[in-house]
């Protein structure tokens, strides 16, 4: 021994591991609070929670309709042609979009 400190957190900063720890053991005496009130309603309050965890997971995922990525080896140039592909009303009055055309070059 000694007798150097290990590098560690302060001691007045609170882990994250004992936060959790504290919410588990929380959560279980609410659970097991609520079989001793009726199966039935804890086993609802389970499912519930369930869900509403599947939900937000779920909301959290990105969407499917976002554009792929450009395959690698190629990059996409957009700004120095000045054609413009399309034009788009924009969602708010006077707005308008301009979509210019992509050219895509290999990188070297």
């Amino acid at each position: 021994m000694t007798g150097k400190k290990e590098a560690g957190p302060e001691a007045g900063e609170p882990s994250r591991a004992a936060g959790v720890c504290v919410l588990v053991v929380l959560g279980g005496v609410v659970v097991g609070v609520l079989f001793a009130v009726d199966e039935a309603v804890g086993v609802l309050a389970v499912v519930g929670v369930g869900w509403v965890a599947l939900y937000c997971s779920a909301r959290r995922m990105p969407g499917l309709s976002a554009p792929p990525p450009p395959p690698p080896g190629t990059t996409v140039l957009a700004g120095e042609t000045g054609e413009i592909a399309r034009v788009q009303k924009g969602p708010g009055e006077g707005m308008t979009i301009l979509y210019p055309v992509r050219e895509e070059t290999p990188e070297e």
